[in-house]
């Protein structure tokens, strides 16, 4: 029948969801002694495996390293060959097999053993040559491969990947590991830029922030907003502090009243009590607050000088830099 593929991807589906459904019987005590092991050692989690294993062992340790739990993937084989000076007595192991009896892993145990380092094996049979070597097992057991040959590492695939997820996560409940803990491991990233960086990183400084006095005319005022092409100018008092704005709204309205508008002065114009924020802000917290009131500028000063701004942010400042509502 020409979709029975379509049938079988179907079948396949629900056959893997289903297992990964079966682990959550194994969330017991052994999966407990898992976690605290791994949260009490004071190196990196080494993880290793070969083959389909390998692969999803390399997905666990980066899941792991990036949720606070330092690790890395090392190739069974080639640990054999040098890369087992890698692994020190603080550490912890997790070997990958589905079979339980992958002769690359089995060789690196009495090693591992000499150092005594901890063995956590996440094998598809326990009752095998790695489960009775390792010190935890987690079964990662599946009945049956839902491939048409029934050999393709599918389901048992799926069920080895849903179990590291687990014990990564087990872990980040454990370490108290927050979103600002992961952003500062993932700086590049959406979440970190959303959650490391500051107005202090994105705003305008020195000679660019558009200031004027009060006392300037309004012909002055243009000139200044010209230049520095924010829409925008920061009106100061004889103190030098911020008392007011001028927006390139406000020209446009009083252009077109005419009647000798360019030689009123600033304060006669100014809008007073301007929207600021403070430079160790987040950068997102300042769009959020353009966003209340409609602005696309704020004016920024630091925790001590509540006077003079130190800065100016724009609404495109931070749209630039990827950072989005």
């Amino acid at each position: 029948m020409p979709k029975s593929y379509f049938e079988k991807a179907k079948k396949l589906i629900q056959a893997e969801s289903e297992a990964i459904a079966n682990l959550e019987s194994r969330i017991d005590g052994e999966f407990k002694r898992a976690v605290e092991t791994l949260f009490s050692i004071k190196g990196k989690v080494i993880v290793t495996g070969v083959g389909k294993s390998g692969l999803i062992g390399r997905k666990i340790s980066a899941t792991l390293s990036s949720t606070g739990t330092p690790s890395f993937f090392v190739h069974a084989y080639e640990a054999g060959h040098g890369d087992l000076g890698g692994i020190s007595k603080n550490d912890a192991l997790i070997v990958i097999s589905n079979s339980g009896e992958t002769d690359e892993v089995i060789h690196l145990i009495p090693f591992v053993r000499k150092i005594k380092v901890p063995i956590i094996g996440m094998l598809g049979k326990t009752n095998s040559t790695l489960g009775e070597k390792c010190d935890i097992v987690l079964s990662t057991h599946v009945k049956a491969e839902p491939c048409p040959l029934g050999i393709v590492p599918t389901a048992s695939a799926a069920v080895t990947m849903a179990m590291g997820d687990a014990l990564a996560v087990a872990l980040m409940d454990k370490r108290q590991f927050k979103k600002t803990d992961f952003a500062g491991l993932h700086p590049a990233g959406y979440l970190g830029r959303r959650l490391l960086t500051t107005v202090n990183d994105l705003m305008h400084k020195g000679d660019q922030i558009p200031l004027a006095s009060e006392e300037n005319s309004m012909r002055e005022i243009l000139f200044v907003m010209t230049k520095k092409g924010l829409g925008i100018v920061g009106i100061l008092d004889k103190m030098d502090e911020l008392v007011g704005v001028i927006t390139d709204g406000d020209l446009r309205r009083g252009l077109e009243k005419a009647n000798g508008f360019l030689d009123r002065f600033a304060k006669d114009i100014m809008s007073k009590n301007p929207k600021w924020i403070d430079a160790s802000s987040l950068a997102i917290d300042a769009l959020h607050l353009m966003e209340e009131f409609a602005i696309t500028n704020l004016f920024v000063f630091d925790e001590v000088n509540s006077g003079k701004p130190m800065g100016i942010i724009h609404i495109h400042d931070i749209l630039r830099y990827g950072i989005m509502s």
